[in-house]
């Protein structure tokens, strides 16, 4: 009954992706192939990650439910085209919420979003394991 009443109360939010001329035709699908030079490209990985980031900075610090606002920001280490998600903490544990945009050729992004629990939200934006640093929206 719980998690009913919290999938009823769960933020409703929208994605407005921007379209990107440079961003059409980047999606290409990758075969994993197992050789010598795969440890080494799994190390780049791994540093580029080390110093990747994602900011993140809502348009209104406090919203009436279900107002529409943006989030924006930018990604340092990252892919063009790299899909950033928003989070929600609900009882302690991040939710990753149905809102996702890529990010454009010069690694930025706008999200619109949608909330409708009311209360002081915490919220951040996500890609792989990289999260922006928290910030909060309250709902009226």
């Amino acid at each position: 009954m719980v998690s009913k009443r919290n999938s009823l109360r769960m933020a409703a939010v929208t994605t407005v992706a921007v379209l990107s001329l440079g961003l059409a035709g980047t999606a290409m699908a990758a075969t994993p192939v197992a050789h010598p030079a795969s440890t080494a490209q799994q190390a780049a990985a791994q540093q580029v990650a080390a110093h990747a980031s994602i900011t993140a900075k809502p348009s209104v610090s406090s919203v009436q439910a279900w107002q529409l606002f943006r989030v924006t920001g930018t990604t340092t280490g990252l892919k063009a085209g790299t899909e950033v998600t928003l989070q929600q903490k609900q009882h302690g544990k991040w939710v990753t919420l149905p809102a996702s945009v890529p990010t454009n050729r010069n690694g930025s992004y706008s999200l619109g979003v949608k909330l409708g629990i009311k209360g002081l939200n915490e919220l951040r934006i996500v890609s792989g394991d990289i999260a922006s640093p928290v910030f909060t929206v309250t709902v009226r």
